[in-house]
């Protein structure tokens, strides 16, 4: 028997847009650089390799979010205990939408997310680069 899914990504998406804020992607390269800000780049390391990054923003895969915020976490990252606001971006803008939503449920504030993604902040003339991946450590 197949799986019925009772709950599809639209529905799941206008809740998340309704409860977060949104920025457009030419207010957040205004915001690219403030000590209060960070911009958070959720998606996977294949597309910051082929599309690039954007400077300074720290990266976060979508599948690590929740463990990475969560202080019990064994995998917790300090600077999701620092008092910023957070911004959370993905290619186009859905999964950064469910990202500050998740991160807003844990009580990780303030958050939101950038409207279009890495594609609308090209698009406004936000700074990119090349991503270049850490070096693995050799044992």
């Amino acid at each position: 028997m197949p799986q019925t899914i009772t709950r599809g990504i639209k529905p799941m998406l206008d809740e998340a847009k309704k409860a977060i804020e949104e920025i457009e992607p030419a207010n957040a390269v205004k915001l690219a650089g403030r000590d209060d800000v960070v911009l958070v780049d959720i998606r996977d390391p294949r597309e910051l390799e082929r599309d690039g990054k954007v400077p300074g923003a720290f990266h976060c895969t979508r599948g690590m979010l929740e463990f990475w915020i969560d202080p019990e976490s064994p995998y917790y990252k300090p600077m999701f205990g620092e008092d910023k606001k957070f911004v959370f971006f993905c290619a186009g803008g859905m999964r950064s939408a469910l990202a500050a939503k998740t991160a807003q449920d844990m009580g990780l504030k303030p958050v939101a997310h950038i409207l279009g993604g890495f594609k609308g902040w090209k698009e406004a003339g936000g700074p990119t680069e090349a991503y270049a991946p850490k070096a693995k450590k050799s044992a």
